[in-house]
């Protein structure tokens, strides 16, 4: 099994919560242990969790127990596989209830694969009411 943090549109209650749940047991809350950019990006106001350790926040998420069938379908979800999807690295974080640490699986962004940033950077993604699903998407 592998641990895998998820920060934004993935989480619980989230919109893409569905395409995480079918396979995958929910650890914890969990934050990184090193600061990381987390943004929104346009045109979908989707969070990205950019890959530049040192700037920004601890970010706050959850984190799964994914098997490797799961972790595949993530990464088709996040399109690993293109020239512009995220990369999956591997992270420490930290249980927010318990403090024990443990490294997982993150999806991040290089900063110059982002076209364009619309928010502050911040600890914890919460909904926009801008968000648009994948299955809203003209591209």
């Amino acid at each position: 099994m592998h641990s895998i943090f998820v920060y934004g549109t993935l989480k619980r209650g989230f919109p893409n919560h569905t395409a995480i749940k079918k396979t995958q047991a929910f650890i914890g809350r969990f934050q990184t242990c090193e600061r990381y950019e987390l943004v929104l990006t346009a045109p979908w106001y989707s969070p990205v969790m950019i890959d530049e350790r040192g700037a920004g926040h601890n970010v706050v998420g959850e984190v799964f127990a994914a098997d490797a069938e799961a972790l595949a379908e993530l990464d088709r979800l996040e399109g690993t596989h293109l020239p512009t999807g995220y990369r999956r690295i591997e992270v420490q974080v930290q249980n927010i209830d318990t403090g024990a640490m443990i490294v997982a699986w993150v999806y991040v962004k290089s900063r110059l694969l982002i076209d364009q940033v619309v928010s502050a950077p911040m600890a914890e993604y919460s909904i926009d009411p801008r968000y648009v699903p994948p299955s809203r998407r003209s591209i």
